[in-house]
């Protein structure tokens, strides 16, 4: 069974190498070699894959990519500001390499669900 790549799928892809990169100095910060190294291996596949998908992408689905990285990014905006505050009323300090990832996820999480509940106009 093959899967026709789509712009949404190439946005979430994207935002889930977003992601994968605000965890990269928490991994720095704590000292954890062996993830950062995983999480670098696992970056670069993912990079692959989404310029597999943009290259099988029809005209139609690339002119979508745009709005949708818009969204992309006011979502993880929003996610990094939600995060914030949550964080400022409800826990201690944390280190803003947590904040950044937790923001990240938050996020993501808002995009695909924004996609889910109302799809982009094609």
């Amino acid at each position: 069974m093959t899967a026709t790549p789509t712009a949404e799928r190439l946005s979430l892809i994207a935002g889930l190498l977003v992601l994968m990169l605000a965890t990269v100095p928490r991994y720095l910060a704590g000292g954890h070699d062996n993830r950062f190294n995983l999480i670098m291996l696992a970056i670069a596949v993912m990079a692959v894959v989404a310029v597999l998908n943009w290259r099988m992408l029809n005209a139609s689905e690339r002119a979508r990519l745009p709005g949708l990285g818009k969204r992309l990014g006011i979502s993880l905006l929003a996610g990094l500001v939600l995060m914030g505050g949550w964080h400022a009323l409800f826990t201690a300090w944390i280190s803003w390499q947590l904040l950044i990832a937790h923001g990240a996820t938050l996020g993501l999480l808002m995009h695909a669900l924004s996609l889910w509940w109302r799809p982009a106009a094609g």
